[in-house]
């Protein structure tokens, strides 16, 4: 019963191992295990276990979700499967906050985020362990300072999974910065939002008084809104507490506060005295429904595939998009026309000329030829220009440059006049036909389309793809519309940004970012800042007007003066004038900066400047900023043009830049899909009934509300369950650069089953422990057992990838390293050898083994207190005093350091224990194959005197981890009893299962039977094939190779089943 198995060709061992039963006994042979490690060139060997592991937990969620993990679709339904919501365990100990948790009471029999989240933060806090000022109690503090600036979230709302994500990424890098020594500043803040904040403090009066902005004087309308902001309270800081964001509250600042409002002023000014801000007449985006510019940031752009309707606040009926008009210009002398293109006829009004391509020849005759405007008669020049794309429409095109970038480039070009025909609420101006004045811009639209109708030169219109351009706020059709605004020249601080990066001064992670940076910052234009609203920084520049001056037009910049105040505004211009400043009225201007403008200085005026404050010379440069790709521009381009134009630095030497978020199916997480997740729905869990009742306090369109409601009834039909804030930010930071976010549910309900899994390990080692236990230190853990000693290493490997992942800001190579460790090392392997040994079941030290234990179990959690704040600090706390529980916090206990845990490395140790758990894989997968579930059948190994060397030190683990009976080595040239089955393990190397005994001998004949009967049928039909006439001529070979492996394999198996049968005995044996 113990012969052994002939070695199959080559060929057939590929395709056998293509065969699920085959893989376990045929994957080994294919590929022998290393006996010791390349020290040569080539792929780190670390890092290729960690992509691997990376790899097989992806896997493992992704089987979760398959098998009811919530969020995900089951086998090939559409029905997202219900979860299994796990018991509740509350803290109910009176904790007044701010004092420590009671960590005396039993911990429950299993993990529940509500337990463990309670009380912790509120000590957190009051301790002051988030403070720089901490850092000088910190026996391990290093000379060192990493400080960081959170980007500000909008007051206006309440965080959404980006934040979450910024907040788990930020937060991890802090706190492992912290816990190695360095003193740490992370500040937090929140942006005033101007437009945001104004919308809602609007719909808001609208709703509850119904009265609007404009039924107010300024002042009270900002009464309103600080009351608003007060009532709001600090809802944002507390979500952010929620999240375990370990911010130095006491340095949190808001954009409109006084001493911030001094440093946009103060900006401003200076800006201006470079000669760096003007005041200019350019186009802006118009949102006709605020009132206000607004930024290219809250524009978004809704391609349109051809004709199609669309609502416009203020309309009663839908708007035609999408629609390609042909209108006929009658030539000067009624002998031709030219007929142009143009998806904006209510823009004719405004047209100065039209415009062909040179080197067109449809056209070439008409250069130089003036036509008639159709509405007025006035007559337009036929101009000619690069700029005019030939396949567009007609290949002629309007040209109105008071209402398109493009036609105003032209204008400018060519010296024609400006003409703005829409006013600042979207109406026809008074400069229109009288006709026209005083209608809505859109529908001017169909009036003008009669026009060309009844005098017979409309030329019929057709779909056209476009991309139409919505206000984010009010989803108003932006307008470009010619505004005096002041202005930010660009170009300068932006080649001076260009080479920052250039120089390596500035860096960003992922590094492909830098041609994006360089592309956009080439073609930058010059910065509106104006915005026509009342809440935000108040412009600091006042119109200057004399009593000998009658009142006339503005000429653009000329009677404007800036200044910090407006005694000093008045100071300057009475100099410049050569007046007394009492002969001077100022009016400071009504309009407010943009509240990108504000949030640009934040890096350095959280720190007080443009005082010369403590924090300013400690803190500023930054030495980080984590943040969105979608903020490369609008933000973090700003803040290094401002701050090195303003502080002479750069405000930070690196940018670390999270990924983008999508859901289970990929797609961009969004309002308008309804797939957003609220962190706070994902940590304490919610219902579809409350998800759908908490979108009655925000304030959203009733469209984009009722989208909302839609999604969260297909994406979440039994809401979400529980998660807890630790699992949320394990997964968050699961992603490595450049790797988008998948945020299924699934994904965080397997970081939740982990969690348990930590919370069982901690519980099992507290029993294990006894009570007069005196921990030893580190340096004086010197275990002899070689599974003691494979735990340590284990350990070290751990802590040598958490510290390369955390030094190369990739929390993927982190989270994976720390998991793999405590899953697949210290769970599934150590805790069940050393329970083994404490139970007296093997053989073995359990005193050091007890003492090993503990130090894999704390260092262990030290590896992830900076990822899972609240669950490091709940176990933490409950173990026994060791030199690292010197410290009263886990989150400032050092963190594990690969110097200090050199004396544990032992490659020898983990390559044999590699070949155990080859062994182990081998010897289960013989177990499924026979079905033997509670048996424990005795093991034989075979191979030569190195193979037995290897493995003799770990018989009591692979006892254990295989669940066999026990384990012989059988000595060189001996084989195995009669009654046993064997598999490979490598091509020295075999295992030999007693079968006799474990299994029903006549019931296994009968299935070995069953399936020789098939691989017999399927073997004769291959042969048949192979023999059959014209089978080596006409067939390929490759086909015909194919066919030769299949029927090795076959055979191979075929033979695998003879010696299984003569493993069970002939059929009167007994047992």
């Amino acid at each position: 019963g113990g012969e052994v198995m002939k070695m199959a060709a080559p060929m057939a061992l590929m395709a056998a191992a293509r065969d699920p039963q085959w893989s376990r006994l045929l994957i080994p042979l294919l590929h022998p295990l290393p006996r010791t490690c390349s020290s040569g060139p080539g792929p780190d060997p670390a890092r290729q276990r960690l992509h691997k592991e990376r790899r097989r937990l992806r896997r493992e969620a992704a089987m979760e979700a398959r098998s009811g993990g919530g969020g995900e679709k089951n086998g090939g339904g559409t029905e997202p499967r219900k979860w299994t919501e796990p018991p509740v365990f509350t803290y109910d100990v009176p904790t007044p906050p701010g004092e420590k948790k009671d960590t005396t009471v039993p911990l429950p029999k299993s993990y529940s985020p509500r337990y463990v989240e309670a009380a912790w933060y509120s000590w957190w806090e009051k301790e002051g362990f988030f403070t720089p000022e901490y850092h000088a109690q910190l026996p391990h503090r290093e000379d060192a300072t990493f400080a960081m600036c959170m980007p500000p979230p909008n007051v206006t709302g309440s965080l959404h999974l980006g934040h979450a994500l910024t907040v788990a990424i930020q937060d991890a890098i802090v706190r492992w910065n912290r816990m190695r020594g360095r003193r740490v500043l992370w500040v937090p803040g929140c942006d005033h939002a101007g437009i945001a904040t104004q919308v809602v403090v609007e719909q808001r009066l609208q709703r509850e008084s119904g009265i609007s902005r404009r039924d107010l004087t300024r002042d009270q309308f900002l009464q309103h809104v600080w009351r608003w902001k007060h009532e709001k309270g600090d809802e944002i800081y507390q979500q952010l507490r929620l999240l375990g964001s370990s911010l130095d509250w006491h340095r949190a600042r808001f954009t409109m506060e006084a001493g911030y409002s001094e440093a946009v002023t103060e900006a401003f000014v200076r800006l201006y005295e470079a000669g760096l801000v003007y005041r200019g007449r350019q186009l802006v985006n118009w949102s006709c429904a605020l009132g206000s510019a607004i930024s290219d940031i809250e524009v978004e752009s809704c391609p349109l595939k051809g004709r199609t309707l669309v609502s416009v606040p203020g309309y009663q009926e839908k708007v035609v998009f999408g629609e390609l008009a042909h209108l006929a210009y009658p030539t000067e002398d009624g002998g031709g026309e030219v007929v142009v293109a143009t998806t904006r006829p209510e823009t004719v009004p405004g047209d100065v000329a039209v415009a062909v391509n040179p080197d067109d020849p449809r056209y070439s005759h008409l250069h130089g030829v003036r036509v008639r405007h159709p509405l007025t008669g006035q007559l337009l020049p036929v101009i000619t220009d690069p700029l005019v794309d030939p396949d567009f429409g007609t290949g002629a095109v309007k040209v109105s440059p008071g209402h398109d970038h493009t036609d105003h480039q032209l204008a400018k070009r060519h010296q024609l006049p400006l003409l703005t025909v829409i006013t600042d609420t979207g109406h026809m101006a008074a400069n229109s036909p009288p006709w026209l004045q005083g209608m809505a811009r859109f529908d001017a639209r169909r009036a003008v389309m009669s026009a060309f109708t009844d005098s017979g030169l409309f030329r019929g219109s057709r779909d056209h793809p476009m991309v139409l351009r919505l206000c984010s706020r009010s989803r108003d059709v932006v307008e470009p519309l010619l505004r005096s605004q002041w202005f930010v020249r660009c170009k300068e601080m932006a080649a001076s940004a260009m080479e920052a990066v250039d120089r390596g001064d500035l860096t960003f992670t992922p590094a492909s970012l830098k041609s994006n940076w360089n592309i956009w910052l080439s073609n930058i234009s010059d910065w509106c800042v104006s915005r026509q609203l009342w809440w935000g920084h108040r412009i600091p520049a006042y119109r200057i007007a004399l009593p000998s001056s009658p009142p006339v037009q503005e000429v653009v910049g000329s009677d404007w003066v800036v200044g910090r105040s407006e005694v000093e505004a008045r100071r300057i211009a009475a100099q410049s004038l050569g007046v007394d400043e009492s002969d001077i009225t100022l009016t400071q201007d009504a309009d407010v900066l943009d509240t990108w403008f504000s949030s640009a200085l934040f890096p350095f005026a959280a720190m007080g400047w443009p005082r010369k404050t403590d924090d300013l010379c400690s803190f500023y440069p930054n030495s980080l900023l984590e943040t969105g790709t979608d903020l490369l521009f609008f933000w973090v381009a700003r803040m290094v043009m401002l701050g090195e134009r303003l502080t002479g630095s750069l405000p930070f030497p690196q940018v670390l830049f999270h990924p983008l978020l999508r859901d289970s199916h990929g797609r961009k997480m969004s309002k308008s899909l309804g797939n957003v997740i609220d962190p706070r729905h994902l940590i304490t869990g919610s219902s579809l009934q409350h998800l759908q009742e908490d979108l009655s306090h925000k304030h959203l369109h009733p469209r984009e509300k009722q989208l909302v409601l839609e999604g969260q009834r297909r994406n979440f039909p039994h809401g979400i369950p529980e998660c807890g804030t630790d699992a949320m930010r394990l997964t968050l930071c699961s992603h490595g650069h450049g790797e988008d976010v998948s945020v299924d549910v699934s994904s965080f309900l397997s970081a939740r089953r982990f969690c348990n899994k930590m919370w069982n390990a901690v519980r099992f080692t507290l029993s294990s422990l006894p009570p007069d236990l005196q921990p030893l230190p580190p340096h004086q853990v010197k275990p002899e057992a070689a599974i003691d000693r494979w735990a340590l290493g284990c350990l070290h490997s751990a802590v040598g990838a958490c510290e390369r992942g955390f030094l190369q800001k990739d929390l993927s190579m982190v989270t994976t390293a720390a998991r793999h460790y405590w899953q697949h090392q210290l769970c599934d392997v150590y805790l069940e050898c050393v329970k083994a040994v404490l139970q007296g079941s093997v053989r073995g030290d359990a005193e050091m083994g007890v003492q090993v234990l503990l130090l894999c179990v704390e260092g262990g959690l030290r590896l992830l207190a900076p990822l899972m704040p609240f669950l490091t600090e709940e176990l933490w706390q409950r173990l026994p005093p060791t030199p690292h529980k010197l410290y009263p916090s886990i989150s400032i206990a050092p963190y594990p350091s690969l110097a200090h845990t050199l004396d544990w490395s032992c490659r020898e140790v983990e390559l044999d224990f590699e070949l155990v758990q080859e062994v182990v894989r081998a010897v289960r997968g013989v177990r499924a194959e026979y079905r033997l579930t509670r048996e424990k059948p005795y093991l034989f190994v075979s191979g030569p005197p190195e193979i037995s060397a290897r493995l003799r030190p770990f018989l009591g683990p692979l006892q254990t981890l295989a669940r066999v009976g026990g384990v012989e080595l059988l000595p060189p040239g001996e084989g195995p009893p009669s009654g046993t089955v064997h598999a490979v393990v490598t091509h020295t190397c075999r295992v030999h299962l007693m079968l006799q005994g474990g299994v029903d001998p006549q019931m296994e004949r009968a299935r070995l039977a069953d399936q020789r009967r098939r691989l017999e049928a399927e073997l004769a039909t291959a042969e048949g094939r192979s023999h059959g006439d014209g089978f080596t001529e006409k067939v390929p070979e490759r086909v015909r190779s194919e066919q030769n492996s299949k029927m090795s394999a076959l055979r191979a198996q075929l033979e695998w089943i003879s010696e299984a049968e003569r493993g069970l005995g002939e059929p009167g044996d007994r047992p």
